[in-house]
C-alpha cells in the first residue's frame, strides 16, 4: 500500500503503476449517504465507485494506466465522461470539488481513504463554502462590424482620418487607411475593456467569486477561427442569485453589438482549490471543450 504523504494525484501522463485511482471528484456524505448514488460510467465505461472516510467522499475508478492519446476526439471523449460523472456527483450529493481530467493516485482505495484522510479538514471547509454554489460561464460576444460602424460614426479622430483618406491620392491614402484600421483596432480593444469592466460590475452583487478567463471560442472540433474569440467570465453564484445574475447580464447585452452566452450550472472547476486541481497550463478544464 502507498504512503499518501508520497503519492499525491498526479497528471503525468509518464507514470507507471500498478494499481490506480483515477479521480473525478470530492464530494460531502452524510451517514445516510448511497454509495452507488453515482451510476455514469467513467473514462472508457469505467466503472465508478465512492471511497468515503470521515464524511468526504472521493469519486473514483480504478486504472492500471494513464489517459494520454494523440487523437484529439479520443480525448474530448475522456474530456466528456469525466464531465458527466462530475455532474452527476454534483446532483447526488450537492456541489462537488472537481479534480481536473487525469488526476490519477496511484494505489488501492486504502490509499485514497488515507489521503483522504490527510486532506480531510480542508476538504471540509472548502465543501461548506462551495455548498449551493456552482460556477456559471459568461461569454461576451461582440459583433465588430456593427461597432465599428457606430465607432467611425461618433469618434472624432476615425472621422477626420475617413475624411482625409477620401481626398488623399493613392499613395497617401493607402497610409491613411493604414492609421484608421490601426485607429478602429485600438477604439474596438478599448470599447471591449469598457463592456467587460462594465459588467463585473453589473454582476458584481450577485456572485461571490468571478475571474476572468482567457479570450477563445472552442467547439467539439476545437477552437472557431471564423467566430470572433468571446470574452470569457466564470462566476461562482448562490442558487438563489442565479435569477438575479441573469437580469444583470441582460442589462449589458442590451447595449449596441452585443451578445450574452450565460450557461450553467457546472461544477466549480475554476474555483477548486489548489489540493483539489491539477495546474491550468497541465490540465484541461472539460467547460473549454463547448459542451453545453
Amino acid at each position: 500500500m502507498h504512503d499518501p504523504t508520497d503519492e499525491e494525484p498526479s497528471e503525468d501522463s509518464g507514470a507507471e503503476f500498478d494499481e490506480g485511482r483515477y479521480l473525478y471528484c470530492l464530494v460531502a456524505v452524510g451517514e445516510g449517504a448511497d454509495d452507488d448514488a453515482v451510476a455514469a460510467d467513467g473514462l472508457d465505461g469505467a466503472t465508478t465507485e465512492l471511497v468515503r472516510t470521515g464524511g468526504v467522499g472521493a469519486v473514483v475508478h480504478t486504472c492500471e494506466s494513464t489517459y494520454d492519446s494523440d487523437n484529439p476526439r479520443q480525448v474530448r471523449r475522456w474530456l466528456l465522461a469525466h464531465q458527466r460523472v462530475v455532474d452527476e456527483a454534483g446532483e447526488a450529493f450537492g456541489t462537488p470539488i472537481p479534480f481536473r481530467f487525469h488526476t490519477i493516485l496511484p494505489g488501492d482505495d486504502g490509499t485514497v481513504r488515507q489521503w483522504l484522510d490527510e486532506v480531510r479538514a480542508d476538504a471540509r471547509v472548502h465543501l461548506d463554502e462551495l455548498s449551493n454554489r456552482w460556477e456559471y460561464r459568461i461569454s461576451l460576444n461582440l459583433d465588430e462590424e456593427r461597432l465599428g460602424d457606430e465607432l467611425a460614426a461618433e469618434d472624432e479622430e476615425l472621422r477626420s482620418l475617413r475624411a482625409r483618406t477620401e481626398q488623399a491620392d493613392a499613395g497617401t491614402s493607402f497610409l491613411l487607411e493604414k492609421q484608421y484600421d490601426q485607429q478602429l483596432r485600438k477604439r474596438l480593444r478599448e470599447h471591449r475593456q469598457e463592456l467587460l469592466e462594465a459588467l463585473r460590475r453589473r454582476i458584481a452583487p450577485h456572485v461571490e467569486r468571478a475571474e476572468v478567463l482567457g479570450r477563445r471560442r472552442a467547439t467539439l472540433d476545437g477552437v472557431d477561427a471564423a467566430e470572433q474569440p468571446a470574452q470569457r467570465v466564470a462566476a461562482l453564484a448562490r442558487d438563489a442569485e442565479v435569477d438575479a445574475l441573469g437580469a444583470a447580464l441582460d442589462e449589458v447585452a442590451a447595449n449596441p453589438g452585443v451578445e450574452i452566452e450565460f450557461t450553467g450550472p457546472w461544477p466549480p472547476y475554476t474555483f477548486a482549490p489548489e489540493f483539489a486541481a491539477e495546474s491550468p497550463d497541465d490540465a484541461e478544464d472539460p467547460h473549454d471543450e463547448g459542451t453545453r
